[in-house]
């Protein structure tokens, strides 16, 4: 049986992560993470609009004073720590709960149990930034149950290995496009809910300066936190030299509601952006965004 061409390319993501999964998890770190620097530069070189969007990115953060080189470099950087982060995916089932959380530090967990004992659940914002992947072990090792909202993935067995291996330790996965009522019986049961607020997949939220451009970012966060009442806090990860991780809880955004409520949410929003701005500012080589992120594209 002839297999049709664009058949073949269209499960052909689904058939690559699964060798990597079974073959990467063999190598040692020092091997499997040297492959991903070389992976990241070999996208570089042979993606062209890949290249492109990654480099529009990275000026953003950058800034427009910076050099072409410096853009290039933190670009290809991007791209490496984007399949050092896959590699830390693909091990993940091979790595205990305690083993996991071993290789995180993690800095402000009292504001995560202090924000639990509300009794409202809480929201966690983060970015693509470090590996949040490997982060979220942390809730594991605490027990505390993790719902977590992704995008669809085609085709859908890919979407479905993929889930696996994220839910290793317990964290729940749903559809970033499935009914919003499971989120919210989430909250009221007292568990943490978890989003990216650094890209809008659906593209229903807000345009907002970001970075000093506009940028249409997610706004479901601080909607359901106006809403319920539910504590909501940022948190991301750094990835240190030695390939561990560090998780920077900040305390909870003091969220104003004067009954104006699309100008509460863009109050709020704004303070989800600067949190999310500082954070990537410090390590723009570890956002791992390929997705245009700004409508005006500056390369």
């Amino acid at each position: 049986m002839i297999v049709p061409e664009h058949r073949f390319l269209s499960w052909l993501p689904y058939y690559l992560n699964r060798l990597g999964g079974a073959v990467l998890p063999l190598l040692p770190p020092r091997l499997g993470y040297g492959l991903a620097e070389a992976g990241g530069a070999l996208i570089y070189a042979l993606a062209p609009q890949v290249r492109h969007r990654v480099c529009d990115n990275a000026l953003h953060v950058l800034g427009p004073e910076a050099n072409r080189h410096a853009v290039r470099r933190t670009a290809r950087r991007m791209l490496a720590n984007l399949l050092k982060n896959y590699y830390d995916l693909f091990r993940l089932p091979r790595l205990t709960p305690v083993k996991a959380a071993q290789l995180v530090e993690i800095e402000g967990w009292e504001h995560v149990e202090a924000s639990l004992n509300q009794g409202k659940g809480l929201i966690v914002v983060s970015a693509h930034l470090g590996n949040i992947e490997i982060v979220v072990q942390v809730f594991a090792r605490h027990k505390v149950p993790v719902i977590i909202p992704v995008e669809r993935l085609y085709p859908a067995r890919l979407f479905d290995y993929i889930c696996r291996l994220r839910s290793t330790h317990g964290l729940r996965l749903v559809p970033i496009d499935g009914p919003l009522l499971e989120l919210f019986r989430a909250l009221r049961r007292g568990e943490v809910l978890g989003l990216a607020a650094d890209l809008d997949v659906t593209a229903s939220g807000q345009i907002v300066s970001f970075f000093g451009a506009p940028a249409r970012l997610p706004d479901g966060h601080v909607r359901m936190a106006l809403r319920t009442g539910t504590p909501l806090l940022c948190a991301f990860s750094e990835r240190l030299a030695d390939n561990r991780f560090v998780a920077h809880i900040m305390p909870p955004l003091k969220l104003v509601r004067t009954g104006d409520q699309e100008a509460d949410v863009l109050a709020a929003m704004k303070q989800v952006v600067s949190a999310m701005e500082q954070a990537i500012a410090r390590r723009p080589a570890q956002w791992y965004v390929t997705k245009a992120v700004w409508s005006e594209q500056r390369t």
